[in-house]
């Protein structure tokens, strides 16, 4: 496949910002990517948040490994030195990212223990001498961005927030995507930090009219296509959508393409099954896992008669020694004979 020149991949991955799907730690891997993929030629997709330490002192350069198909896709990178992050960002420049974006909003003890994450909330200055350093390492190779909270525990997120948004824009940022809940790094967990904190859109809503000139994405609790439009029509740049787009794809992102862009059509799940199929034959040409890629499959059919014997085939088949696409054919066989007893049922 061709490489698209740099500036046009730059150029594409901020007008694909109408649309991202979030960066979510063990999920959001490159076989993820893959599928999303065949379901939205345009929303932009974002990696599983990689430390700057493990690319800069660990060598783990294998963690920025994607398929030029899956672009347009940004890298999510945690840190805090700005120097670890500057190298770091260069590596992901250097891999074929047209973004590079700082975890200012992860509230995970492993994030929070190593300064990086939703902490940073509290410390501005240092969260713009990061994406400055990170800025001038990259050039015209990549855009910084920010992905952050409104605030974390005690804080006042109307007053913490603007002063955050501005130390970092006048740093050189000019896009940020905003969960619109606190996190509450004492006192909840990670998982309790996705649901419990109230969401405040009007809040982020202010932002955007405070900061016009900021290309604003507003994440937290956006489970479907009608919602996101919802915010685009009164003035957000972007919506970023997570949970829902990784169990419910054809639900989520089948449509994205022409209700959220105006190009293309929506996409068939049982056909993206079958464009699936090449992919999968390479990686397991490669000494891949069937169940490392089907994993992410498992939600294809959610809500289609049928999306439970698919599940089960793919869960009980894909980890038994030698498993390939026989499985798959397999219960995409059984989904489709279950749908069409199902339609003569009616």
């Amino acid at each position: 496949m061709r490489e698209e020149p740099v500036r046009q991949r730059v150029s594409k991955v901020r007008s694909a910002a109408r649309l991202s799907v979030a960066p979510m730690m063990d999920w959001t891997d490159r076989h993820c990517r893959f599928l999303h993929r065949q379901f939205s030629a345009r929303t932009l997709l974002y990696t599983e948040m990689v430390t700057a330490p493990a690319l800069v002192r660990g060598g783990a350069t294998h963690l920025l490994d994607h398929d030029a198909r899956e672009q347009p896709v940004a890298l999510q990178l945690g840190g805090s030195d700005p120097g670890e992050l500057a190298e770091a960002a260069a590596l992901g420049a250097d891999a074929g990212y047209p973004e590079i974006n700082l975890n200012c909003g992860c509230p995970s003890d492993r994030v929070k223990s190593g300064l990086f994450g939703a902490v940073l909330m509290a410390d501005p200055a240092r969260v713009a001498a990061c994406v400055s350093a990170m800025a001038q390492s990259v050039g015209d190779r990549a855009e910084i961005t920010v992905k952050c909270r409104i605030g974390i525990d005690d804080q006042t997120p109307a007053t913490v927030l603007p002063d955050f948004l501005q130390q970092i824009a006048d740093a050189g940022v000019s896009r940020v995507t905003v969960h619109a809940r606190k996190a509450w790094l004492q006192g909840l967990s990670p998982k309790e930090n996705r649901d419990i904190p109230p969401l405040d859109y009007d809040l982020v809503l202010r932002m955007k009219d405070r900061f016009p000139n900021l290309h604003l994405s507003v994440n937290g609790g956006i489970t479907t296509l009608d919602q996101a439009q919802g915010f685009l029509d009164r003035g957000i740049d972007g919506v970023m959508i997570g949970r829902a787009a990784y169990h419910d794809p054809a639900s989520v992102l089948s449509r994205a393409d022409p209700e959220i862009y105006g190009q293309g059509t929506a996409a068939d799940p049982d056909k993206v099954v079958t464009a699936m199929r090449p992919y999968i034959a390479a990686h397991l040409e490669q000494g891949g896992k069937l169940h490392q890629i089907s994993r992410h499959m498992l939600g294809l059919f959610t809500g289609r008669p049928g999306a439970r014997i698919w599940r089960r085939h793919l869960s009980e088949g894909a980890h038994r020694p030698g498993a390939g696409l026989e499985v798959v054919d397999a219960a995409q066989t059984a989904r489709t004979e279950a749908e069409a007893t199902t339609a003569e049922t009616l």
